[in-house]
């Protein structure tokens, strides 16, 4: 394997406890090949949901993201002069700081809203007049909001490009894609055409449609439809699904079932995605503890476990030194994913070394 110059071995296996992910695997599972057209075809898109990508420029993403987990980046400015707007209306850690640090490892600047209660919400203005208002301010808005409508009203005058963050219950689309930017490094065969073994069965639990990145991060692992042969919600809710996904999941390939008795199934799931947390009418509600793991459970030998965090009771800390846990890698890994879009939706690949861009398709 050729490494680029500038490798760094700091920012690989960055997650202290749980599976220690190398992004090397990633690349040298695909020959080092960058797209990096396609990725060029990003700039000055808005993310905005899950619906809007197709399995190849996840991978592409995921592919883009091991290259910069592993190389020193900061150096060479490819954000110099562009100003990103992180705009939380709700509470976040992991996304609003990953965000941050992302522009900032990348000498991009940054203009803050941290609480929606210190803007002219708390007045009675309206999130299209805050979008007008930002389109002299930045170059780019990162929005989270705890109305699923709210990302249709700061549109209707923002003409910068824009990432949805969390809207409501609607998705939280960049979450799925680091989601799966740790399965990928995890089994980076899971995305080739002629996937060869035993198809995937993925759990989940939790109610996609009233938890986002629960739902996103459903309807991205649908994408990969090559690896994958069922998918198992597990959730107290008859009907968990929702009336748009329900729609995705009649055209799908992959077999869905629903279930409420997690124990008996837990045994079956090569990897489980949990979360507990929905938020509902602006507040927050738990599944039950039923719905729970630790380290005692009836897990396969080789089951990964993801989560979005911040967790609750529903994973227990008994987990976290297991070779199951995947969920910190999974975290660490934001940054890169995020530093990935960044660069994409601002244009800027053409600013990277050429040490970087010497992989080509």
């Amino acid at each position: 394997m050729v490494q680029p110059v500038g490798t760094s071995t700091t920012n690989v296996q960055s997650n202290s406890v749980g599976a220690m992910l190398d992004p090397r695997n990633l690349l040298n599972h695909y020959r080092n090949a960058l797209d990096w057209d396609l990725l060029r075809k990003f700039e000055g898109v808005s993310i905005l949901n899950t619906r809007q990508f197709v399995r190849r420029e996840v991978v592409e993403l995921a592919k883009f993201s091991a290259l910069l987990e592993q190389t020193e980046i900061a150096s060479s400015h490819p954000l110099d002069g562009k100003i990103c707007i992180t705009s939380f209306f709700e509470a976040s850690t992991r996304t609003r700081l990953s965000f941050e640090a992302a522009t900032l490892r990348c000498d991009g600047r940054v203009l803050s809203v941290p609480d929606g209660k210190v803007t002219g919400i708390a007045k009675g203005e309206s999130l299209s007049d805050i979008g007008e208002m930002f389109n002299t301010y930045g170059d780019l808005v990162i929005m989270r909001h705890p109305e699923t409508t709210a990302i249709e009203e700061i549109r209707r005058n923002l003409r910068l490009p824009l990432i949805n963050a969390g809207n409501g219950t609607g998705e939280h689309p960049t979450q799925a894609l680091l989601d799966w930017y740790a399965l990928l490094k995890w089994r980076p065969d899971l995305a080739t055409e002629d996937f060869t073994g035993d198809e995937f069965h993925i759990g989940i639990v939790g109610t996609p449609r009233d938890m986002r990145a629960v739902k996103s991060f459903m309807r991205m692992s649908m994408l990969f439809d090559n690896a994958i042969g069922k998918i198992t919600v597990v959730s107290e809710q008859k009907q968990p699904l929702g009336r748009e996904l329900a729609e995705d999941v009649e055209n799908s390939p992959i077999e869905v079932e629903i279930r409420s008795d997690m124990q008996s199934v837990l045994h079956e799931f090569d990897v489980i995605y949990m979360n507990s947390i929905a938020l509902l009418e602006g507040s927050y509600e738990l599944l039950g503890k039923e719905f729970s793991l630790d380290a005692n459970s009836n897990l396969k030998e080789n089951a990964a476990i993801l989560h979005p965090l911040a967790r609750r009771d529903e994973l227990a800390a008994s987990l976290d030194r297991t070779k199951h846990n995947l969920y910190f890698a999974e975290a660490a890994g934001a940054v890169f994913m995020r530093q990935a879009l960044l660069v994409s939706v601002l244009g800027r690949i053409d600013s990277l070394p050429d040490s970087i861009i010497y992989l080509s398709s």
